[in-house]
């Protein structure tokens, strides 16, 4: 065990050298271009997108004592743009997930308790009248008051593998190393590091271009849960943080996000543009998988373009959606990704966005379920899309304005 106060004492040094080691660090909100530059719909889908505005962090209104002004701004149900045409039973079993968890939290035991007295599926007018009946909606804004904001999407990908290395299955999903070490110091800026110890040291922990070679020589500890047969779709495993792998037998096994190895994410797809490999237009998740098994001898050298490496657990297998940062299945479709410090995560959210690379319009109650280290800000939301290639074409595409409504009980 390693003594607290050596951790402590590392920690300036740790820093410093995090500072030098990484390309890029993570950069300290809020200072922003006025208008950040966000790439084309279709340029970059393995990315995290940047958000249009940033906005220092707010104290958030609690259910009980709402603040107008503190991020969000009363509104009415009839100002809500496609609020009537959606259908709220759609939503109605995705709430009472998010009810497994809120039901224990002060201001929703109420209406989790009438909630759960209730059938599992209602039709959408008696669903609709619940929520309007027991909620009231506060539209999100940011510091500045805009009130549209970057909404963007994800989904669970599948890819093929075997539980046995084998000629076509020759690249590991590893699950957390042993002697990666994960520092939480809540009252640092940097608050969540990750760091190894050398000697009496702590640095860095390794990058991708390291895991991926003393994987290969057998002196990294980690446990290899699976053996992936597409490596480009392995790390797209990976930005996406959850999926599914199915084996020769035609089972599958669920993975779930457990750790990453803290280096900041570099986006491949924006590389490839800057070197002129593709055009925006070409840059999608499609484009890029093909330019990799175009250019094989230059795999390594994309996929190491990016230092970030995830880490996954295995999860039980089921008919349900993934977990999320809630602890509940995502529901594709009704589940969003949000900022936990502005957007209370597990309340039901409308969200009136437009459907990927189209403007026409996409209006939605969903659950704010999930979280994401790109997802940053008041008016900012990941759209989940589902599972499978279907789920992942409107994913890969969606990078379109919205505006968000949280929903609070009376």
């Amino acid at each position: 065990m390693i003594p607290f106060s050596r951790l402590r004492a590392a920690l300036v040094g740790l820093a410093v050298v995090f500072a030098a080691a990484c390309t890029q660090t993570t950069p300290p909100a809020p200072k922003a271009p006025e208008r950040p530059v966000t790439p084309p719909a279709d340029a970059c889908p393995d990315c995290p997108p940047t958000p249009p505005t940033v906005e220092p962090p707010v104290e958030l209104p609690t259910t009980s004592s709402v603040r107008p002004g503190a991020g969000w701004r009363p509104a009415r149900w009839d100002s809500l743009p496609g609020w009537s045409e959606d259908d709220a039973g759609e939503a109605w079993p995705a709430f009472r997930e998010s009810c497994r968890v809120l039901a224990r939290r002060a201001g929703w035991q109420s209406v989790c308790a009438a909630a759960n007295a209730m059938s599992s599926s209602l039709p959408d007018a008696e669903a609709r009248r619940f929520f309007e009946q027991r909620f009231t909606p506060w539209q999100a804004v940011t510091s500045n008051g805009a009130t549209q904001g970057l909404i963007t999407g994800y989904y669970e990908p599948l890819i093929y593998g075997n539980r046995q290395r084998t000629a076509t299955s020759a690249w590991p999903v590893y699950g957390t190393p042993d002697d990666m070490l994960a520092l939480d110091f809540p009252d640092l800026k940097a608050s969540k590091l990750r760091g190894r110890l050398s000697g009496k040291k702590v640095v860095p922990y390794w990058t991708r271009a390291e895991i991926s070679r003393r994987g290969a020589e057998g002196s990294l500890p980690a446990r290899v849960l699976l053996w992936a047969d597409d490596p480009i779709e392995l790390f797209f495993l990976q930005v996406q943080g959850s999926g599914q792998v199915e084996l020769p037998d035609g089972s599958r096994v669920r993975l779930g996000f457990a750790d990453h190895n803290g280096q900041t994410y570099r986006s491949i797809g924006t590389w490839l543009i800057e070197r002129g490999e593709l055009s925006a237009g070409q840059a999608s998740m499609q484009g890029i998988q093909q330019w990799a098994r175009s250019h094989p001898n230059r795999l390594d050298e994309l996929l190491n373009v990016n230092p970030r490496y995830v880490f996954f657990r295995e999860m039980p297998q089921g008919d349900a959606g993934p977990t999320g940062a809630l602890g509940v299945p995502l529901t594709g479709g009704r589940s969003i990704a949000v900022d936990p410090a502005y957007i209370p995560l597990g309340a039901p959210v409308f969200l009136a966005t437009t459907w990927p690379l189209t403007q026409r319009p996409l209006g939605r109650l969903m659950m704010a379920q999930d979280t994401g280290s790109a997802i940053k800000g008041g008016v900012r939301a990941d759209f989940f899309w589902g599972f499978g290639a279907e789920a992942g074409a409107q994913a890969g595409k969606m990078k379109q304005q919205g505006q968000m409504w949280v929903l609070l009980p009376k």
